[in-house]
């Protein structure tokens, strides 16, 4: 009886972790992009037909390809993703405090697709 006892144990354990992980991908597609980087690097990416996203810390590559598919109706060819650690700050007289870490999205697009983000659409 304690196997069977166990077993259900690490079944109900098991599904916990699924769930945990579902939770992620099942986020809204507007929560993991933030929001377009404008910046000279962005500029020059999207001369190249890619464009810069911050997104959630928590999303994966597949995440950020499948919110810009739903989002702007676009399929990207590649994503890559960068991780911007906070940096320490010292305050004359106040201490230190840390800048916040920041997820980056490079996504490249297919040679035939634009997208605008500057139109209101």
């Amino acid at each position: 009886m304690a196997i069977g006892l166990t077993k259900e144990v690490i079944d109900m354990a098991e599904k916990k972790v699924q769930a945990e992980k579902k939770s992620v991908v099942t986020a809204g597609v507007y929560d993991i992009l933030r929001r377009p980087i404008v910046s000279e690097k962005a500029v020059q990416l999207s001369e190249g037909n890619a464009i810069a996203f911050e997104v959630d810390v928590r999303a994966t590559k597949e995440d950020v390809a499948r919110a810009i598919q739903a989002i702007y109706n676009v399929k990207p060819s590649k994503v890559n993703i960068v991780v911007a650690k906070g940096k320490v700050k010292h305050f004359r007289g106040r201490g230190t405090g840390t800048q916040r870490t920041v997820k980056k999205a490079y996504v490249s697009l297919p040679a035939d697709a634009k997208l605008d983000l500057t139109t209101n659409a």
